[in-house]
């Protein structure tokens, strides 16, 4: 048997791998786009494959496509969301504009294995055509960005569950650290008393508005193109069949999907991606500061700052015995750092939009897709195996607060701001805490100094020492 087999298309002849679902125009982009080696994103091919699915049914709704192949077109659609076809979509991240070579990806992929299922041979005896029949009513242009935005959709859910999970373990770490005062820092500088649960609970609350931000934006993507076809005008598509497809859709995927406002701004416009996409790159930008803030809390273990530790999960060093890096926190720096450049791309992508049509739906959907699936399996490994383990050092917090030469702030309403900064700066030049000195300089009696210079009441509104 031949390795390969001859089809044809609009150019010519096209040798195609003989066992392939796929045909001539899959077969010419996997030799015109041979970038990056990686597949399509899953959801990406998901949400095409909902919307191939979704327009033979809607398309045997109006009467338009033979009952016969819509029924074959639907069950090679299920056999591909059940992952069965998965190897024959291979069209690279790095593409032709506007997805064109995705749509026909599917086009053939799920014509072949629709024709096979009506008894005809792969690749010959074509039963069902890609385009007059799995392509019916449809472009590239409208399918590319229904099956991003479903795509999207689909990945939102788990990255919100993840970012909860990150936000309701520092909340419980906040709560489990609450009663212990260290010193804060302002500038990378002693500052004034703070509570370790205070801290975490500034984490938590970040991380919840970051959610919001998520789930707000992810809402603009239930507004579909559908059915505006090449140019948003909705040319070969008939308007039962728009609000068929949408009504199939929204029943398939259970999302809150519907017929766009104003095709044109959809089929011009990336906005609606570049919103989504900045949100997640918000969220990206405060786990990524806070799991930088978990690595300077437990630097150390004796030379750094030491108040809390993170749990240990390998060896950090293949030459120094016994040490143990902050691990978890560093690949969620890195991947928070993938995210937020691919935040970059979406918003070029978004702004690259030229006249009637955006042709950068491919980087969309890689950029976009993978970001917020990498992002949420950074975030369930960080909570996991991070910051569900963190202890707190209770011993070190105290010693480094007692140490601070910010404590002077609660002196100010006693003996002024200059005099304060006085004291600060003796017990700096003298090695000595600011109890020390205030002492020394009859600033007030002991027990009133210990009533004024207790840090606990600092970490809440008031006048230290005033009841």
């Amino acid at each position: 048997m031949s390795e390969h087999r001859i089809e044809k298309d609009t150019l010519g002849e096209v040798r195609v791998p003989a066992d392939a679902l796929f045909g001539a125009q899959t077969q010419r982009a996997r030799e015109n786009f041979q970038i990056s080696g990686l597949p399509p994103q899953p959801d990406y091919v998901w949400g095409m494959v909902m919307i191939k699915k979704a327009a033979a049914l809607a398309n045997m709704d109006t009467g338009r496509l033979d009952e016969e192949i819509g029924r074959a077109i639907v069950s090679a659609a299920d056999e591909a969301l059940e992952g069965k076809l998965n190897e024959h979509f291979v069209i690279d991240p790095w593409q032709a504009g506007a997805g064109t070579s995705h749509n026909m990806n599917a086009n053939e992929v799920l014509a072949n294995r629709a024709s096979e299922l009506l008894g005809g041979r792969r690749g010959v005896d074509r039963k069902v055509h890609p385009n007059d029949h799995v392509n019916l009513a449809q472009s590239s242009n409208d399918t590319n960005p229904t099956a991003v935005r479903l795509g999207a959709l689909r990945v939102v859910p788990g990255l919100i569950e993840a970012l909860d999970g990150l936000r309701n373990a520092l909340d419980s770490k906040a709560r489990e650290f609450d009663g212990i005062v260290k010193s804060s820092r302002t500038h990378l500088q002693d500052a004034v008393p703070i509570r370790l649960g205070q801290e975490f609970s500034g984490y938590a609350d970040a991380i919840g508005k970051a959610i919001e931000r998520v789930r707000d934006a992810a809402r603009t993507l239930e507004e579909l193109n559908i059915g505006g076809t090449a140019a948003g005008t909705g040319i070969n598509a008939e308007p039962a069949y728009i609000d068929a497809i949408v009504k199939h859709l929204r029943e398939m995927t259970g999302f809150d999907v519907r017929r766009g406002e104003n095709f044109f701004r959809l089929t011009q416009s990336g906005g609606d991606m570049a919103h989504l996409s900045s949100a997640v790159r918000n969220s990206a930008v405060e786990i990524s500061r806070i799991a930088s803030d978990l690595r300077l809390l437990s630097s150390g273990p004796r030379t750094g700052i030491a108040e809390i530790v993170l749990p240990p999960v390998q060896p950090g060093s293949s030459i120094m015995p016994g040490k143990v890096n902050p691990s978890m926190a560093e690949m969620m720096n890195m991947v928070c750092f993938q995210v937020i450049g691919f935040d970059e791309v979406c918003s070029l992508a978004a702004q690259g939009g030229q006249l009637d049509l955006n042709v950068f739906w491919p980087s969309f959907a890689f950029n976009l897709l993978f970001g917020m699936t990498i992002l949420r399996n950074g975030v369930n490994a960080f909570t996991e195996r991070c910051v569900k383990g963190i202890e707190a050092d209770q011993e070190r917090a105290a010693e480094l607060m007692e140490q601070s030469l910010m404590l002077c702030t609660a002196l100010t309403d006693y003996i002024g701001y200059e005099e304060a900064a006085g004291l600060a700066k003796q017990a700096f030049a003298e090695r000595k805490t600011i109890r020390e000195v205030a002492l020394e300089n009859d600033v007030m009696s002991e027990d009133q100094l210990d009533k004024v210079l207790d840090p606990t009441p600092m970490t809440e509104p008031g006048v230290p020492g005033r009841a």
